[in-house]
């Protein structure tokens, strides 16, 4: 035989080897459908403000009285999670998503994937596995291949443990089954976790909905509600996190609310944050007056250093924000705490995936920026309002040249020229930056 073809056979035999040992460290031993399955909706649900069904993340009553697209958003399940136990030897799932819908910068085990948790000996949350969504390019709609499936883990001891399975970011599910061994005991959860009598809600944008985590475990809310133990509400809405009233009245009728947390400013224009926070904030404190309220800043993306008129415009916006916090502490100092923007997302510029939306670290980071302010609440250990604004520190160099030059014109007579120039600067803000997505989402 040829020594070269030889070499190369042995070389391709080894490639083919090495490909099959990695795929049966990761095949699955159980056929998703040999198993049986029970709808989800049995067993206690959670990280859910309203009615428990999975068609909507706002009150269905609402349908019709907000814009189509803030409905649209709702429809995802961000932060929407089911609580089990079983003795299951195979844990699996099946469902049916709303859209299927693809991003071109947001991982699909994210956008439409779900995740299984288990509690470990310690009492401690561990990640499974997610499920790897199909998707097929098609114009049909609702789409062939919306049906997904999944056996997460299998080959386990056949004892009793508890599970949590989160539910897809940035799609929506018609329905969802937890598959287990024919002769397999599944039940409601033994162990409450996460508590029953705290929750915490929080509102807000793309990036509070979860874009753009890998998986849905890793959204901020999910992270504190594990850190916590307490369930927490994703109110984030791609785009549409624009202090509706009614929102803040459906919110303020939750039960069991130990605090908020407000993060609206991305989707916002520097006249919203002007005219709507003060309204928004303040429905929330004449129907919960007891609930604290934490004010999130919005953040400097990361291009806003290089970029001259982010630079000036993130900080005008998170300015007028302020100012109403300002406004609302001057009339009632109780329960009212403003978080700065600084490190929101990590002590440097790696937290996003485009400047805008969160990778899992930035998660990381934003989750754990604000559970020492969640934690101390829930535990009654803050006294008097905190405001960490930070905003002023993150002025660029040409905000203050303009600002300065803007004095110079005042004190020589020329300040009508100056006000005119700063006047336009204000009045043509760019658009603000929506959710990630892509022309597909919006089908």
């Amino acid at each position: 035989m040829n020594p070269i073809r030889s070499s190369f056979s042995r070389l391709l035999l080894f490639v083919l080897c090495a490909l099959s040992a990695g795929a049966a460290c990761g095949q699955d031993f159980t056929n998703a459908d040999s198993l049986r399955y029970v709808d989800a909706l049995q067993f206690r649900m959670i990280n859910k403000a309203f009615e428990p069904t999975l068609e909507t993340r706002l009150p269905l009553v609402l349908k019709d009285s907000v814009r189509p697209t803030l409905w649209e958003r709702a429809q995802c399940t961000s932060g929407v999670a089911f609580r089990f136990a079983t003795d299951s030897r195979a844990v699996a799932v099946r469902y049916n998503l709303l859209t299927n819908m693809h991003m071109m910068h947001m991982a699909d085990t994210g956008i439409k994937g779900t995740d299984l948790y288990i509690l470990d000996d310690n009492g401690t949350w561990q990640f499974v596995n997610c499920n790897r969504p199909v998707r097929i390019d098609s114009d049909v709609r609702p789409r062939e291949d919306s049906i997904q499936r999944k056996v997460y883990v299998d080959r386990l001891d056949g004892r009793m443990h508890e599970y949590m399975l989160y539910l897809p970011l940035y799609d929506g599910v018609r329905w969802l089954e937890i598959g287990v061994d024919s002769a397999a005991t599944i039940i409601p959860p033994a162990v409450e976790s996460p508590r029953r009598d705290k929750r915490i809600v929080f509102y807000g944008t793309s990036i509070l909905q979860g874009g753009c985590a890998c998986r849905p475990g890793m959204v901020a809310t999910s992270i504190l509600q594990r850190s916590l133990d307490v369930e927490c509400i994703n109110l984030g809405f791609s785009g549409e996190g624009k202090m509706d009233s009614c929102v803040a009245r459906a919110m303020a009728a939750i039960p069991d609310v130990a605090a908020y947390v407000l993060d609206p400013v991305p989707n916002c224009t520097k006249n919203m944050c002007d005219s709507l926070t003060y309204g928004f904030v303040n429905t929330l404190r004449t129907l919960r007056p007891d609930v604290p309220i934490i004010m999130v800043e919005g953040p400097m993306y990361s291009y806003a250093k290089y970029n001259s008129f982010y630079g000036e415009y993130l900080p005008q916006k998170n300015e007028q924000y302020h100012k109403n916090f300002e406004r609302l502490i001057a009339e009632n100092p109780n329960n009212l705490y403003y978080v700065g923007s600084n490190g929101l997302w990590g002590p440097d510029n790696e937290g996003t995936v485009d400047g805008i939306h969160l990778t899992d670290i930035g998660f990381y980071f934003y989750a754990k920026k604000l559970e020492p302010y969640l934690r101390n609440i829930l535990e009654g250990n803050i006294a008097g309002p905190v405001d960490t604004y930070e905003t002023q520190l993150a002025l660029s160099a040409a905000e203050k040249e303009r600002e300065k030059a803007n004095n110079v014109n005042n004190a020589t007579g020329d300040g009508d020229a100056g006000a005119s120039s700063n006047a336009d600067v204000q009045a043509t803000p760019p658009p603000v930056p929506a959710a990630p997505g892509t022309q597909d989402a919006q089908k």
